[in-house]
């Protein structure tokens, strides 16, 4: 099925990207280092595999392509052709399912890093996660830089770019979980993740500029938790997992008996969320009613938008709970990475629908969503009638290749759509005679 429509082929071309992002830590110290980062990577390297490629008419025997390199015509058809594998953000995105990938595979002597999340992998293994999360963090980053730097900017960049960001929330909430030893709470960190991301996309989709506050999740957040998984490497996963009282021997002065011994990550995740994800989403829904008041529109319906998110999330906390074999402890991979590429569906489909200004594109591509929620209370059903019709690992095997099989298909469709929309090239940059 066809993703874009005709409106949406002209609104492509006319699209600008728009963003601001108020963080002093940015600003004054990251900004100079990316900046410095960004003239390490050569100027026919694109920051996405799918970067516009065409070439700008021939000026006296000389043209210039996108990239910024120079060529003359020698009366061939073609003067050069090279073929582009390496890309700015696919690789930052990389170093962050190789960080989920340290906490789960078999190492040399078939010993397993805490399958389920809830025991101590080897101190490396966290150094390894801060190490890949900053290099992710800088990789993102700098892909801006270079497009603008190459004049290689597209909307098709900018849909693969958040597209990779949406997904990361699953790998890095994996890797978070095998650094604070949390097991079944890992899920939880994911929605931490997942809520602010949703709705600063939704926000984006109204205001058309995606604003990033004076503290935020891409910037301040990632270096918290780049910061806690080295901090790790000193102290031990353990220290996570043990009484708050315990991790924080100031706090054992204070006499608190009415409270139970409570691991420091919960006490982590409560801070998050008063401190970061609700203020976030105020923020979101407050802009988004001034832009909906501004134009005479429906809050309601505004608000109906997030729907298909809230209902994916509903299924699968409900599935969770009642699941017989307690899939959110035992599976916590699965679960996460499944969910997470569902995530990253709706978040793609929101951002297409931005791009082109088609949001009629939203209720079709929801429906795919709505059938794995479906899908979700019948498997929910037969669990209270205990009727044991397949093995529920099985279901999950099902459950995560229906949602990697969906985000692939629109991923792969969009990217053909667009570049035969906008004439431009993946993963090569061509010379042409003028």
């Amino acid at each position: 099925m066809g993703y874009i429509g005709a409106h949406g082929v002209e609104t492509l071309k006319r699209y600008r990207y728009s963003g601001q992002d108020h963080s002093v830590v940015a600003k004054y110290v990251l900004q100079p280092f990316w900046s410095r980062c960004v003239t390490l990577f050569p100027l026919w390297m694109p920051k996405e595999p799918f970067s516009p490629c065409l070439v700008n008419p021939q000026v006296g025997g000389i043209g210039r392509d996108l990239f910024g390199d120079d060529y003359t015509s020698d009366g061939r058809s073609f003067t050069n052709l090279r073929t582009v594998f390496h890309n700015i953000t696919l690789t930052g995105f990389m170093f962050l399912v190789v960080s989920a990938l340290l906490g789960y595979v078999r190492i040399l002597i078939s010993q397993i890093y805490s399958p389920h999340l809830d025991t101590a992998p080897p101190r490396w293994v966290h150094l390894a996660h801060g190490l890949l999360l900053f290099l992710y963090q800088t990789f993102d980053a700098v892909d801006g830089k270079q497009a603008r730097r190459t004049s290689s900017s597209s909307p098709l960049g900018e849909l693969f770019d958040h597209g990779c960001d949406a997904l990361a929330c699953a790998f890095e909430a994996l890797a978070l979980g095998s650094t604070l030893m949390c097991g079944r709470f890992t899920f939880c960190f994911w929605v931490i993740a997942a809520v602010p991301f949703y709705l600063a996309t939704w926000e984006h989709f109204f205001t058309n500029t995606l604003i990033l506050p004076l503290i935020n999740g891409p910037t301040e957040g990632l270096m918290l938790i780049y910061l806690s998984h080295s901090f790790t490497f000193l102290t031990g996963a353990e220290w996570w997992a043990q009484d708050f009282r315990k991790s924080i021997p100031l706090l054992s002065w204070v006499p608190l008996p009415f409270i139970p011994d409570i691991p420091l990550y919960i006490i982590v995740m409560i801070l998050m969320i008063l401190f970061a994800v609700i203020p976030t989403i105020g923020s979101n829904v407050s802009n988004v009613q001034k832009v909906v008041e501004a134009r005479k529109g429906s809050m309601v319906l505004a608000l109906a938008m997030l729907l298909p998110f809230i209902a994916l999330l509903t299924g699968v906390a409900v599935w969770s709970y009642l699941s017989p074999s307690d899939i959110m402890r035992n599976q916590p991979h699965l679960l996460v990475i499944g969910t997470g590429f569902a995530f990253g569906y709706l978040v793609g489909r929101m951002i297409l629908a931005h791009l082109c200004d088609e949001p009629k594109g939203l209720k079709t591509g929801m429906c795919m969503v709505n059938h794995l929620r479906g899908s979700i209370k019948r498997y929910i059903i037969i669990t209270i009638a205990r009727i044991p019709l397949v093995d529920e690992l099985l279901v999950l095997f099902l459950y995560c290749a229906y949602t990697v099989g969906l985000y692939l298909h629109l991923a792969v469709s969009v990217v053909h759509e667009i570049k035969d929309a906008l004439g431009i090239y993946c993963f090569r940059i061509t010379r042409k005679e003028a």
